[in-house]
């Protein structure tokens, strides 16, 4: 095994395990490993597959919550969203997005982690659903990364637990499948990558499995605790890789 399949290998299990314990995810953990190594493109498609393979595993395991009235606007606005996101993937700063995302995930999460008691957000109701779906719709296609602004938005909602992880494991499944699908479409999977494939979807297989066991166990307080701080670690992750990249040019 090289060192750029060791380092998907790795980062495809632990990705697996948070996103079967939060519903979401993948995306941005596997970028915190893969940012430094593998080359965008590859990583945009991996992020992409491991994360569907991920939520198809964990909507078979996690069943509970479901409301297709609270899904429906998240999911047009992420299908209108994805080709987006695709067609914006091929000429699109990669380093200047991931800066972005970052910033936003470690201002804004950690706030809410130190508010707890704030009043639940009503404003908007389902056209702001939709416009979060929208923006997961675009971040999904460019790199897998569908479920961070659906699910901060969630979050600021104060859906219960299995409401919102019902929300955002359907939102994502569907999302991701058209995204993969124009992805392939738009010839971003090559050949080269089928090996990789290969490896990457037997190594989240296990911690995919665990982190959806574990995630039964938990409090609504203890599930809000994980997903902000998950949000907040990817946030100085994304920074980490892309700050660097950035002053070097």
């Amino acid at each position: 095994m090289d060192s750029l399949t060791l380092i998907l290998v790795v980062g495809a299990a632990a990705a697996g395990f948070v996103q079967g314990l939060s519903g979401f995810a993948f995306g941005l953990v596997a970028m915190s490993f893969w940012a430094w190594t593998v080359p965008p493109q590859l990583a945009a498609v991996m992020a992409v597959f491991g994360a569907l393979t991920g939520q198809t595993l964990a909507a078979v395991t996690v069943r509970r919550g479901f409301n297709l009235t609270l899904l429906w606007p998240f999911l047009a606005g992420g299908l209108v969203g994805v080709p987006i996101g695709v067609w914006l993937l091929p000429m699109l700063d990669v380093q200047v997005f991931k800066a972005c995302l970052g910033l936003l995930l470690v201002t804004w999460c950690p706030v809410m982690l130190m508010t707890a008691h704030l009043p639940a957000v009503k404003f908007g109701g389902r056209w702001m659903d939709s416009v979060a779906g929208w923006c997961g719709g675009i971040m999904g296609g460019i790199g897998g990364f569908a479920g961070a602004i659906p699910t901060l938005w969630c979050t600021l909602r104060r859906m219960p637990k299995d409401t919102q992880r019902a929300v955002i494991q359907n939102f994502n499944l569907a999302v991701l499948i058209v995204a993969f699908a124009m992805q392939i479409g738009a010839g971003l999977v090559t050949r080269d990558m089928l090996p990789y494939f290969a490896w990457v979807a037997p190594a989240m297989l296990i911690p995919t499995l665990l982190g959806a066991r574990l995630y039964i166990g938990i409090s609504e307080a203890t599930f809000r605790k994980i997903v902000l701080g998950l949000l907040t670690a990817s946030g100085v992750a994304l920074l980490a890789s892309s700050v660097p990249a950035l002053l070097n040019h």
